[in-house]
């Protein structure tokens, strides 16, 4: 086989990989037609990397991504430094929104901001890198709550006795864990002065490859500069940044 031929095939099993990929389960025909390859072609690719393990084939015969991938997907993951592959992604959103941007961690009980692009407004909000904050009090921090069990969330709430840092903040654990379980089918989250009055925040999850969610990314702005169309711009941010980190979410099937 010439050079060429050899690059076509890999520039073929790749756009294959990723049809799966944005699919979840697809039959031969469908990802055929959507690679523009022809049948016979995609089989014998296909058929090779179910060989290695890079994909698979389910109870209907569909074709799926292989476990043989997670491995390489695993060791990525680990070399992969999130604030590097997220300050760009941050910067870009600043720029959008001529608001502050933060990038959250988990850690026990609490949000860790590990990174911010601050806003060039003379008025704005900044938080110090390091700074931590409880999870009930931030919008981030809330949708890592519904990642929880109902169990798990009021195991939260007895711990912390969710103390008031404003007039706004959530102290009921009843109330609280409802609210998580709504956020986290909303797959977003407002902070309206629950943390600190006069500012108004944003905020998403950051998932890796295996759907977990490692980190939160969130917008914080003056409560009555905050947008509401901010959501759609902090959702497509976060998809960007869990796509970097080998996250696909496929659409759900009609």
């Amino acid at each position: 086989m010439s050079t060429e031929s050899s690059i076509q095939v890999i520039d073929r099993m790749v756009t294959l990989l990723e049809s799966l990929a944005q699919h979840g389960h697809a039959s031969l025909k469908v990802l055929a037609a959507d690679t523009g390859l022809h049948s016979s072609t995609a089989f014998r690719i296909l058929a090779s990397l179910q060989q290695h393990g890079w994909v698979a084939r389910d109870s209907n015969s569909a074709y799926q991504l292989g476990s043989g991938l997670m491995r390489y997907a695993s060791q990525a993951e680990q070399q992969i430094d999130l604030r590097q592959v997220a300050l760009p992604i941050m910067t870009a959103l600043r720029d959008q929104t001529g608001e502050t941007v933060n990038l959250t961690v988990r850690e026990n009980d609490e949000v860790i901001y590990i990174e911010r692009v601050i806003s060039n407004r003379m008025m704005r909000v900044e938080q110090i890198i390091g700074s931590r904050a409880p999870l009930h009090v931030t919008a981030v921090g809330k949708l890592m709550l519904g990642e929880d069990s109902a169990g798990a969330c009021l195991g939260y709430a007895q711990r912390t006795k969710l103390p008031a840092y404003t007039p706004n903040t959530i102290t009921d654990p009843q109330t609280l864990c409802a609210t998580a379980q709504l956020l986290h089918t909303q797959a977003y989250a407002f902070d309206d002065e629950e943390a600190e009055l006069g500012v108004g925040c944003i905020g998403v999850l950051v998932r890796n490859a295996g759907g977990k969610a490692v980190a939160g990314l969130s917008i914080s702005a003056p409560r009555d500069r905050r947008k509401n169309e901010w959501v759609a711009e902090l959702q497509q941010a976060g998809a960007q940044l869990s796509a970097q980190l080998g996250y696909f979410n496929p659409p759900a099937a009609a």
